[in-house]
């Protein structure tokens, strides 16, 4: 494989290097964003805590502390379970009598009712613009609603966590990305609950009062580290934006890693 290919590249040539499957949730931030990330060094010694072969699941908050504890805890795994995402859910199959509402398992809700809870990440209203007339442009219309309403990922201000962004945001609905509940006081579950019995026109009176909007590009800057005087040419239409931000590197695990790469 094309990685094989990599590694015996970089051990011809003496280099030192680790591979690591890091998400910026490792960091606080609430946005999993599963990526592949190798470091390598052309040095004798290899890095305290490399294990040549395998890939490192271990999150970048524990480098901090690993000259400290000399390497001693850190494990590392060659096998990936194949259900899980790069969101970190899982994608083993469901019959119907699994899903509660909305297409949630018992076993879903549970996952994000714990990552909501999971105070060593920051809530996602720390990486919201303020609300201003711009923001209407950003809300699901009617037709998308009813379309896709079940496929969506619905996540809260108050939240912990959203789904890995990518290129198709905005444009395709299953699997870019996270939507915003701004209707905070609003249940999901008494929204989604039974929703299928009732009539088109009923059915997106429901779903209108969850006030559903797109994530800005700003915000996804936010949550994927670019400092605040970042910014796109105005040429560059949202759509573009989306893309482009959707084919990017979180700054601040990209950060991390430079950090022990010169360290």
């Amino acid at each position: 494989t094309a990685r094989n290919e990599l590694l015996r590249t970089l051990e011809t040539c003496r280099f030192k290097y680790q591979e690591f499957l890091l998400s910026p949730t490792c960091l606080g931030i609430p946005n999993s964003r599963l990526r592949y990330f190798l470091i390598a060094k052309l040095q004798q010694e290899p890095f305290s805590f490399q294990a040549p072969g395998q890939v490192s699941l271990f999150v970048l908050q524990e480098f901090v502390l690993f000259h400290e504890n000399r390497g001693r805890n850190f494990h590392f795994s060659k096998n990936l379970d194949p259900n899980i995402g790069c969101d970190c859910s899982s994608k083993k199959k469901l019959s119907k009598g699994d899903i509660l509402f909305k297409l949630e398992t018992a076993e879903e809700m549970k996952r994000k009712h714990g990552q909501d809870n999971d105070s060593s990440i920051q809530m996602l209203k720390d990486f919201l613009e303020e609300k201003n007339e711009e923001m209407s442009q950003y809300f699901l219309p009617p037709k998308y609603l009813l379309r896709y309403a079940f496929l969506l990922d619905i996540v809260k201000p108050t939240c912990r966590r959203s789904t890995c962004f990518t290129k198709g945001y905005g444009h395709y609905a299953e699997g870019t990305g996270s939507v915003l509940q701004t209707a905070v006081d609003v249940q999901l579950e008494s929204v989604f609950k039974g929703i299928e019995e009732l009539p088109e026109e009923e059915k997106l009176m429901k779903l209108s009062t969850l006030k559903l909007r797109y994530f800005t590009p700003r915000e996804i800057a936010n949550l994927h580290g670019f400092p605040l005087e970042f910014g796109f040419p105005e040429k560059v239409t949202i759509k573009q934006c989306y893309r482009l931000l959707g084919n990017s590197l979180n700054v601040h695990v990209v950060a991390k890693l430079i950090s022990i790469l010169l360290g």
